[in-house]
């Protein structure tokens, strides 16, 4: 069985999703003939860089702008417009990846990007391409863009997730509400004691990760100023050299600081509260290891609806003003059983084994033809 999976590289949440499907794929089941591909790779070079670098300056520079941006493209009077757009633009700018899906003629297209998820729909209903496509849905809310004719499955986060698919007109026979996948390194059980003196840290210190994305975005030198006295803090400032090095020069006592690391597993497995952006991705990590996340900086349009979903579920604290946030961790400090309580609602929504559910769904090949 030939398998493609896509993703595109804007964020990094859809390329951590496919990477985790890939990863899964390869180590059980071995029969398939398996490929990862960055779909932006196979497009031209202007529109690769603006999409790609376009979307970051966005959401660091002008957020105003993506705000205005995801809004636009969300209107529902404006979406047959909208979509005809930008399924032109994406066409002209991705033959190379039309060929290549064409060629490979694989059984199943894995996307956890709407993009290549767009190219896909328009190649089967074209009659150019008879590979079932899974769409992976990587956020909690739904875009518009994702919603495609020619989609054999919706992979999603939760049954709310489900629930607003369907109204906005998809079959339930083609949605799982399974989760977003993520690495099987989240599913481990680790020993505290022993990470603590990996990372020099008191292993019964009520602890907070902080981490909030590649690019170490947020008010979080105001935040660790307001708590390094009170608690354990766990700082991953990412591709952010510049907070790197300033929480450095400062030597906080009991505040330990990383740059870009690959083990953000172990962080979240001595921790007792992140500190976060609601992403997609982040989330369902977040929740597999049962931490509680606070979130900040959150990007306007698909961050903000998870955060809104996850209140919902009184899983969550949606920050705005940092100044707040002290309060809030010092209380789940002193109430450990309020922390308890929390943690029971996240094992209620979490999904830790998505990618071995699709992988179990592709493999029984349980799947109706594309609506």
């Amino acid at each position: 069985m030939k398998i493609i999976i896509a993703y595109a590289s804007c964020g990094t949440g859809h390329r951590r999703a496919a990477e985790a499907i890939y990863n899964y794929f390869k180590e059980n089941c071995h029969t398939f003939d398996l490929k990862i591909i960055d779909t932006l790779q196979k497009t031209n070079f202007v529109f690769r860089n603006l999409y790609s670098y376009g979307y970051l300056f966005l959401v660091n520079h002008a957020l105003w702008l993506w705000h205005f941006c995801f809004w636009l493209t969300s209107i529902k009077c404006l979406k047959l417009i909208t979509n005809i757009l930008i399924s032109i633009i994406n066409r002209l700018n991705a033959k190379d990846f039309s060929k290549f899906l064409i060629q490979e003629k694989a059984d199943f297209i894995i996307s956890t990007h709407f993009f290549p998820s767009e190219i896909a729909t328009y190649l089967k209903r074209a009659h150019r391409l008879n590979s079932k496509l899974i769409s992976v849905i990587t956020d909690f809310g739904i875009h518009p863009f994702w919603i495609l004719s020619g989609t054999d499955i919706y992979i999603v986060a939760s049954a709310f997730t489900k629930e607003q698919l369907i109204l906005k007109g998809v079959q339930e026979d083609n949605i799982k509400d399974s989760g977003i996948p993520i690495d099987s390194k989240f599913l481990k059980q680790y020993e505290k004691n022993t990470l603590c003196k990996k990372f020099n840290i008191e292993p019964n210190k009520f602890t907070i990760l902080i981490s909030t994305g590649s690019s170490g975005i947020g008010r979080i030198e105001k935040i660790v100023d307001s708590l390094y006295k009170e608690v354990q803090i766990l700082v991953v400032s990412a591709h952010n050299k510049i907070l790197y090095a300033r929480l450095r020069k400062r030597n906080y006592p009991e505040v330990r600081v990383f740059g870009f690391i690959d083990n953000i597993q172990e962080l979240m497995a001595v921790s007792d509260m992140i500190i976060t952006k609601p992403g997609g991705l982040t989330i369902s990590e977040s929740l597999a290891m049962d931490l509680l996340p606070i979130f900040i900086a959150a990007i306007p349009g698909q961050e903000t609806e998870n955060a809104k979903i996850l209140a919902k579920k009184s899983i969550g604290i949606n920050i705005k003003d940092a100044a707040s946030i002290k309060d809030i961790v010092l209380d789940f400090r002193d109430h450990p059983d309020k922390l308890k309580s929390m943690k029971e609602k996240i094992s209620e929504l979490k999904r830790p084994f998505a990618v071995k559910e699709l992988c179990n769904a592709v493999c029984q090949g349980s799947f109706r033809a594309a609506c």
